[in-house]
């Protein structure tokens, strides 16, 4: 686990190579695909050193949740064991870690009519209007959920709309939690200096750059598909690259604004990190020679 740009990739590659095994991707950008350059998915070079599973399955309009994620990241944790190999998981998505570990509460499933329903009104009352009918409906959720948040808004509208109950009386009943069979060594990758972990967010963001990250989401505007509001849009750096390109920002205001949504990423990554009891915590170009032997410990490797 750690922040984004922490250097999780290149650790990973390296042990998956050793292992002989496939990365599990723990990421929800990386489930998309066409979203290549912004969401620094690993390049055909590295996919041939180590194959990673759990990236491009969905479209970036498709839906791809966390109970999606527990549910494929545990086939994929059990074919490997199967075959004798070490499930490796890398990536940065809290959610998706906690979903797969803990699990998560039973909601109702999504319904294309409800939805289609709510985007509609979307369109129509706005956004504001629709998380006032939330904190009408279910006042906890509606203090708890920002006003801005689309995405979460719509759902918790969307569960009460289905089962006739809201959001807070789900999660209220507590969740389903699966039977993990695995034994787990958590490890935290995070430069220890913020100064450190700040360059290279700006050294990648420019790389991106330079790349056609820019291109890339002219693509994904051409898909009439695709909109703001999506999941995959809201991405860090995406969302940014689209408003520059609908022309609410220049170029040098746009680059300000993909980096600093980077940096308070990583922050939100680290402060949710910090919860966790069992992690070890590694500088990985300070400290490589301890992780690499907290890893052959672990493991049993010489």
């Amino acid at each position: 686990m750690g922040p984004t740009a922490s250097g999780k990739t290149a650790f990973s590659v390296e042990w998956a190579e050793r292992l002989g095994t496939d990365v599990i991707s723990v990421d929800s950008a990386l489930v998309y695909r066409r979203l290549d350059i912004g969401s620094a998915k690993p390049d055909a070079a590295t996919l041939a050193r180590a194959p990673h599973r759990l990236i491009d399955l969905r479209e970036p309009h498709e839906p791809y949740s966390a109970a999606d994620f527990a549910r494929d990241a545990r086939v994929a944790m059990d074919g490997l064991s199967a075959q004798g190999r070490v499930p490796l998981l890398v990536g940065g998505t809290g959610l998706y870690f906690k979903a797969l570990f803990e699990g998560l509460s039973e909601l109702p499933a999504s319904d294309p009519a409800v939805r289609a329903a709510l985007q509609r009104e979307l369109a129509q009352r706005g956004l504001a209007a629709l998380h006032d009918d939330l904190r009408r409906l279910d006042p906890v959720a509606g203090a708890r959920i920002k006003p801005g948040d689309t995405q979460r808004t719509l759902r918790a509208l969307e569960v009460q709309r289905i089962s006739g109950r809201t959001l807070t009386d789900w999660h209220a009943e507590g969740k389903a939690t699966p039977t993990f069979p695995y034994r787990v060594l958590t490890l935290v990758l995070a430069p220890a200096s913020r100064e450190v972990l700040h360059g290279r967010i700006e050294s990648r963001f420019h790389a991106m750059l330079a790349a056609g990250f820019l291109d890339e989401v002219r693509a994904l505007r051409a898909d009439p598909r695709l909109h703001p509001d999506l999941p995959a849009i809201r991405a860090v750096g995406y969302r940014q690259a689209w408003a520059h390109l609908d022309g609410d920002t220049d170029r040098a205001a746009f680059v300000d604004a993909g980096m600093a949504a980077t940096r308070h990423l990583a922050k939100r990554q680290l402060t949710w990190l910090r919860g966790l009891r069992h992690a070890l915590w590694f500088d990985p170009s300070a400290e490589r020679d301890r992780l690499d032997a907290v890893m052959r410990g672990f493991l049993g490797l010489r």
